[in-house]
C-alpha cells in the first residue's frame, strides 16, 4: 500500500469520531467554543509534531505559496465553523453526508483548477457520491 493511502486511512479513522463526538460536545457547549478548543488541540498537536521533526516554520510564512496556505487557513475556519454549527443544530445523519460533499467538490476543483485526471471511472464515482448523499440526507431521508 502506498504511503500516501495509509495516511489517508489514518485520516479516516481519526476523522470518523469528529462528528459524533462534536454532536455530544454541542448539546452544552456553544459550537464555536466547541471549534475553538478542538482546533487548538489541533494547533499545539501540529506544534509538537513540527517541534519533534524539527522543520523551521518561519522561512515558509513569506514563501511564494504561502498564500496558499492562508487561503486554505480561511476556507477551513468557515467550513469547521460553519460545520459544528450544523452539527450542533442537526442530525449527524444529514449533516456528515451534506459535509461529506467536498469529496465530490475537491475532487471536480482539482480535475478543473489542478489538471488531475477526471476519468470515466472517476467521474462515474462522483456521480455515485452525490446519489449517496442525496439518498442519505435528500428530501423524504
Amino acid at each position: 500500500m502506498e504511503a500516501y493511502l495509509k495516511w489517508a486511512v489514518v485520516a479516516l479513522l481519526g476523522y470518523t469520531m469528529v462528528a459524533p463526538l462534536m454532536k455530544v460536545a454541542t448539546v452544552d457547549i456553544p459550537s464555536t467554543v466547541a471549534a475553538l478548543v478542538a482546533n487548538a488541540v489541533l494547533v499545539v498537536g501540529s506544534l509538537a509534531v513540527v517541534l519533534y521533526v524539527d522543520i523551521p516554520v518561519t522561512p515558509y510564512l513569506t514563501h511564494p505559496r504561502a498564500i496558499y496556505v492562508y487561503a486554505a487557513g480561511v476556507c477551513l475556519t468557515v467550513g469547521i465553523l460553519a460545520y459544528y454549527q450544523a452539527l450542533a443544530t442537526g442530525p449527524v445523519s444529514i449533516v456528515v453526508p451534506v459535509f461529506g460533499m467536498f469529496i465530490v467538490t475537491s475532487s471536480l476543483v482539482s480535475a478543473v483548477w489542478l489538471g488531475d485526471d477526471l476519468t470515466l471511472r472517476k467521474a462515474a464515482g462522483i456521480g455515485f457520491a452525490a446519489v449517496a448523499v442525496y439518498l442519505t440526507a435528500g428530501p423524504g431521508q
